[in-house]
Formats: structure tokens, sequence, C-alpha cells
């Protein structure tokens, strides 16, 4: 059984693990292994190389084509379009490695052994990552003993609040983040299957991130409706779309940039696990910076006077909840524009912490 990591841990694994030591993520489709993989590395400045396995039809296609040395007589391969000839290193990352052909499998062996592949060898330094899809929905290659051992192998399991947190950073429809917060089952939800086309349809990551791209595009209700139950599922799209008739939550800027003085009968009116949701995203809107300089004295007031309704009413799970946002160490933006700002705040959070 693999070790389950977050985003979090992922990132402080790589940066601890040797690059001749290869590393193996499993895990769902569309959690986001190769997009985190490609940022990390790109952003320590190396190049990196993705290659697809799963839709190469033979060992040519990853070791290049053979070409007779008219010098010597002998067979040599030429290098193929990815092969790094600047010998700089590079991070290679065979992805769908359990969806590969058996042959393209034989020929990864050495190089995640000796980093040789056809004779040639990678540039010192160079890295192999793979990333495999688990789950029986998949059709899948079993991987060779030998092969597995070459790995060390993590289960990635990327948490809710991480992914909210991109979202916000990234622009993703508020909406949707506001529907994920309420509904975090429903990020990497059950499937929706078609009796009459045996096809499964599984609300992912990728899935609410296309949805939010169409949305930018004002389509109808009933519109994007049909066009959401195709991307993650009837039964995930229409849950959504409900939740956006409703709109039953604040937003996070209403709370902290509107008039909380007309705000707060509503939000005296919400439940424990409304609280938690607020809570979220509060920290999450200054998390990720969704303000302007001109707007840190209305959030620090707003936001004081939210924590101070909690403390007035005596809404001590929602507190906890709060002081738990704090100290979970996800949203360190936060955390510093709480202390540097809203001292009263920050000493009221401190007292219930250590009261707790």
């Amino acid at each position: 059984m693999s070790v389950s990591i977050s985003a979090g841990e992922l990132q402080k694994i790589l940066a601890a693990t040797p690059a001749e030591q290869n590393i193996m993520l499993t895990g769902r489709h569309g959690i986001g292994k190769s997009q985190i993989l490609e940022r990390y590395f790109t952003a320590q400045g190396h190049k990196v190389v993705i290659l697809f396995l799963g839709q190469m039809s033979d060992p040519g296609d990853l070791i290049g084509l053979p070409n007779k040395d008219e010098a010597t007589g002998k067979t040599t391969f030429m290098p193929p379009y990815w092969w790094p000839t600047d010998n700089q290193p590079v991070v290679l990352f065979l992805d769908e490695l359990n969806r590969a052909r058996p042959e393209v499998l034989q020929t990864i062996m050495d190089l995640t052994l000796n980093r040789t592949l056809a004779g040639k060898r990678l540039p010192e330094g160079s890295r192999i990552i793979s990333a495999v899809n688990d789950g029986e929905e998949y059709q899948l290659t079993d991987l060779d003993p030998a092969l597995v051992s070459r790995f060390n192998i993590y289960e990635f399991r990327p948490t809710v609040e991480e992914w909210l947190l991109w979202a916000a950073q990234n622009g993703i429809n508020q909406h949707i983040i506001d529907f994920i917060s309420e509904n975090p089952d429903m990020l990497d939800g059950a499937a929706f299957k078609r009796e009459d086309q045996g096809l499964d349809k599984t609300p992912d990551r990728r899935g609410w991130q296309r949805i939010s791209n169409i949305m930018e595009e004002n389509v109808s209700e009933d519109l994007l409706k049909k066009m959401a139950a195709g991307i993650v599922g009837m039964g995930a799209a229409s849950k959504f779309i409900e939740s956006i008739a409703k709109l039953r939550l604040l937003s996070a800027k209403d709370i902290l940039l509107g008039d909380f003085d007309k705000l707060k009968d509503k939000i005296k009116k919400y439940t424990t696990p409304d609280f938690a949701a607020v809570n979220e995203s509060l920290f999450r809107f200054i998390e990720a910076d969704s303000y302007t300089p001109n707007d840190i004295a209305k959030i620090t007031n707003n936001l004081t006077a939210y924590y101070e309704l909690l403390f007035m009413e005596d809404y001590r799970e929602a507190m906890a909840h709060f002081a738990n946002c704090y100290q979970s160490g996800t949203y360190q933006n936060a955390i510093m524009f709480i202390i540097e700002h809203c001292g009263p705040l920050y000493n009221k959070v401190m007292k219930f912490i250590s009261s707790i």
C-alpha cells in the first residue's frame, strides 16, 4: 500500500528527493499530477519533457528510428525529438505508465535504472518521474515488479482545500468555488453512468475548470446545465445549477468589501456548516490577494466585525473552525494579514485558542 500525500507534501518530497531516485505518483485522472509537476520544475529552471506512454504504438516512438552508421556498418538509433541535445539535465515525465504497451515498458527498464536509452545516456542530474492512473475503471497494463522497484511510490491525493485555494488564485468562477466549498464530494465525485452507452462521466478538477471557462461566455442556464452535464455528469451538473439559483451563502467578497451592518442579520441565520464554508472562503479570499491596497481598511474592519459577531452570538463551533483555519498553515498570507492589520482580532483568536 502506497503512502498518501497532498499537493503541498508533494512539493516538499520533490525538493528532498535526489535526482537519481525515481518517483511514481498514483491517483485518479484529472487531479493535476502532470500540471503540478510541470509547474514546480519549470519554476526551478528545469526543462520538463512529458511523454504519454499510453499513446505510443511501439518502442520506436520512444527510442527513435534505426539508422545505419556508414562508417561502422552498424545500426544506431537516431535521437527522438525530445532527447536533450544541449547536455543540460531534464525532468522526464512518463505519464500513463501503466497504460503503455508491454514492449514500450520493456524499453524503459534501462532508462529507469541507468538513465540510458538505446545506448544514449541522459545528461547528469536528469530526473525520471512517472504517473499512473489507479482504479478499476481504467484499462491498465500490469507493471513488472522489477520496474516498480525502481520508483519511490506515492499515492497523490491533493486536498479539496488546496484546489479551492488554487481556484481562487487562478480565476475559477466564484460560483464553482462556492459550490465545491459546500459540496467537497463533488470535486472528484461519483460517476454518472449512461446506461444506454455504458459510459461513466465523473466530476473532476479538469472538468470544473472547463465549466468555469464556459461560464465566461455568458451562456444561458439551460445550455450551461447541458454543457456541464457533458463534462461532470448530470448529477453534479444539476446540483451545481441549483446552487447558483439559490445563492444561499454570501461570498467572501460580499462580506469583506460590502456593508457588513446590512449583512449581519443574514449571517446570524447560518448553520455551523455554513459558517465553516464562509470561514474558508474569507481566508481564501485574503490568501489569493483578491483585493487592492485600497481595500485593506475595509477588509480589516469587516473581518473584525465578522469575528465579533461570532463572539457576541457565542457561535463557538464557528469560532473553533475560524481558529483552525488560522492554525492549519494553509493560509500564510491571510495569517500575516491578520497579524499586521487586525490586532484586536488576532488577540481574540489567540485567547480563544488558548482556552480550548
